[in-house]
């Protein structure tokens, strides 16, 4: 009986354990089933996916990626053609029926016929007023040539000089108003950075309508210009650096802002083999002035001191304690090289060698901080203070500005 009680008791004792195998099967297909149910039903704090999964998340992500990137893109196509579609018709073509001198800024040589670009800025009464690069009309001034305007739909109407000045390279025009309805709108360049988008809009190479994309590279540019044709640079233009590409035919044409408002007159392009992406666009901030005065006076009235002048940087450092005796203190300053006979420089008493450090209290660092101030903060016929450097010792004196005479 021993052993029927022993067998009895091994089988009783093997169901509890095939029991405990099964629950723990079912619970663990339990859990498996139960935990994409309570994730889906956000009562995890995690995501659970299918195996192979990640990569289509990763494929969502590239995909999201992209669209952002299409969208950035179509943003930035957008304001670019609404930019240009706001001035474009505004941007005509400059025909010089005679071409016959280089200009200041290096026009076309030769007889002929020469092209650029102009910009319709204002309308009055049936006149249109158009704005150009002086070396694109040359001769016209002294009627030596006729001046015809291409528009946009490709009528060509003569055009009528109004004015000139070879210093900053402009010029005014008008034609009929007759069926035109676009005006360029002019911003300020003064408020421009670099690394803002720049438009270029023009005709080079004969190829109307052209458009450029680029930056503002940078807003404050002096370009030496020889005016005299003596290999000296008489003025410097100041002007704004582009990447766009300004091509001969661009000259005149508008470099506009994402806004579509015209902030320069393209002007120039270095043409060196080893130089790319450099072009030039005087400042509306410059040419408004300029602008104003061709339309009411033909030309452009400035005072003059009646000096011939250098920066102090242009001058061996060695020379300004040894030769100048200034104090070591001057690190800027123009120098004096000659002063015209019965100019207000003379009668002021300034002479060769002085040194001019500041006008009415603001300091002049350079032959482009004189121009600046006599051209923007005094007139023809004021008086103005000049402090300067002679043999080392400050002095101070009083002139009657004139007009300037080229």
């Amino acid at each position: 009986m021993g052993y029927y009680d022993q067998t009895d008791r091994k089988k009783s004792g093997s169901r509890p354990g095939i029991f405990g195998f099964i629950g723990a099967v079912l619970g663990g297909l339990l859990v498996v089933f139960a935990i994409p149910v309570l994730s889906d039903s956000g009562f995890l704090p995690y995501d659970v996916s299918p195996s192979g999964s990640g990569e289509n998340t990763e494929e969502t992500s590239e995909q999201e990626a992209e669209q952002e990137i299409e969208s950035v893109s179509l943003e930035t196509t957008s304001d670019v053609t609404e930019a240009v579609d706001r001035v474009s018709d505004a941007v005509v073509g400059i025909v010089n029926m005679n071409v016959g001198g280089t200009g200041a800024f290096g026009g076309p040589e030769g007889g002929g016929e020469g092209t650029g670009s102009g910009i319709i800025y204002k309308i009055e009464e049936d006149r249109a007023f158009v704005v150009t690069n002086q070396h694109v009309i040359d001769g016209a001034a002294e009627g030596n040539t006729d001046v015809d305007v291409t528009m946009t739909d490709g009528s060509r109407v003569p055009a009528e000089f109004v004015g000139e000045d070879v210093l900053t390279d402009l010029a005014v025009l008008t034609i009929d108003a007759e069926g035109i309805e676009t005006i360029a709108d002019f911003g300020n360049s003064g408020t421009l950075r670099s690394g803002e988008p720049a438009i270029a809009i023009g005709n080079p190479l004969a190829f109307e309508g052209s458009v450029t994309l680029g930056i503002i590279s940078a807003t404050e540019r002096s370009i030496p210009v020889d005016l005299s044709g003596n290999g000296q640079p008489d003025w410097e233009a100041e002007v704004l650096q582009t990447d766009a590409a300004i091509n001969p035919g661009n000259s005149g044409g508008a470099l506009v802002n994402i806004q579509g408002e015209v902030v320069g007159i393209n002007s120039m392009k270095i043409a060196q083999q080893a130089v790319e992406g450099i072009g030039f666009s005087i400042p509306t901030e410059i040419a408004m002035p300029v602008i104003e005065d061709l339309e009411q006076y033909g030309e452009v009235q400035r005072p003059q001191m009646g000096i011939a002048l250098r920066s102090l940087q242009e001058i061996p450092s060695d020379h300004w304690q040894n030769t100048l005796g200034l104090p070591e203190d001057v690190k800027g300053g123009v120098y004096v090289e000659g002063v015209e006979p019965g100019s207000p420089a003379e009668e002021g008493g300034l002479q060769e060698d002085d040194v001019i450090v500041e006008l009415e209290d603001t300091e002049i660092s350079d032959a482009h901080d004189l121009r600046r101030f006599l051209y923007s903060e005094v007139g023809i016929g004021d008086e103005m203070e000049v402090t300067f450097y002679r043999d080392g010792e400050l002095q101070t004196t009083s002139i009657v500005l004139a007009e300037e005479v080229f």
